[in-house]
């Protein structure tokens, strides 16, 4: 297995306890629908958030925020649209980006940027 996979796997985990922390009902993991995967689907405040989340261990590309561009954006739009319409929710919506910076004694940073995007219509 890739350990870039397993970076990733350790940033969600974070990423699943920090919501829970904060008063997140975790509903659904790595749900999928069509090319888009929503790595963590919670519920606070009568709202879904759809978070994406993104690990990295250095900022030499870019803030892991960076690397949730259009195209991504969209992906996670048109998966919460559908998972939207199998919930039957009626309440607000929210897209979250959850950010994890590792350093090299493998401690980390997490930024929670909440409302992070709202996808344009394409």
């Amino acid at each position: 297995m890739a350990t870039h996979n397993d970076l990733g796997r350790q940033g969600e985990a974070i990423a699943k306890a920090h919501l829970e922390a904060n008063g997140y009902e975790i509903m659904d993991e790595n749900w999928v629908f069509g090319k888009a995967e929503i790595d963590l689907i919670a519920y606070k405040d009568k709202t879904i958030i759809f978070a994406e989340v993104k690990t990295r261990t250095g900022t030499g590309f870019g803030l892991p925020e960076d690397f949730v561009d259009a195209r991504k954006q969209r992906l996670l739009a048109d998966a919460a649209d559908e998972y939207i319409y199998l919930m039957n929710h009626q309440g607000e919506v929210r897209f979250d980006i959850i950010s994890i910076l590792f350093n090299r004694t493998n401690n980390y940073t997490l930024k929670h940027i909440e409302d992070a995007f709202w996808p344009s219509a394409t």
